[in-house]
């Protein structure tokens, strides 16, 4: 049973950092893409940022140059550093992954491009003064 806890959400001021962390069991989370989704209250869900299993990264426009995805495999955890982080940035944060997808999606960013298998519960990231 593949499974994804997130965590390491909360309050920050605008151009603070938070350290996500998607902490995964059941499976290697090294052998497989791992991909962060965003949602705002009305908005549809969107991904942030992915790394394959191959270790390429890649990330929406808006977050570029301000968040940054790695890999611990020792640890089977793969983290999101989001720094200089602005109020668009606020929703519920949950990362993804599917036993069979190594590389990512190239519409990542779109929640329909790939039905991942496994999802975790999400955690909350507010930006507000």
């Amino acid at each position: 049973q593949l499974r994804l806890v997130e965590s390491g959400g909360g309050l920050v001021q605008p151009g603070g950092s938070l350290r996500l962390s998607c902490a995964a069991s059941g499976f290697t989370s090294g052998y497989v893409a791992i991909v962060w989704f965003r949602q705002a209250p009305g908005k549809e869900r969107e991904g942030v940022s992915c790394s394959s299993s191959g270790g390429i990264t890649k990330y929406a426009d808006s977050v570029k140059g301000r968040f940054t995805i790695s890999r611990d495999n020792a640890k089977n955890t793969v983290y999101l550093q989001m720094n200089s982080l602005k109020p668009e940035d606020t929703g519920v944060y949950y990362c993804a992954a599917d036993s069979e997808r190594e590389t990512c999606p190239i519409m990542f960013t779109r929640r329909t491009t790939y039905d991942f298998s496994s999802w975790g519960q999400g955690t909350q990231v507010t930006v507000s003064s």
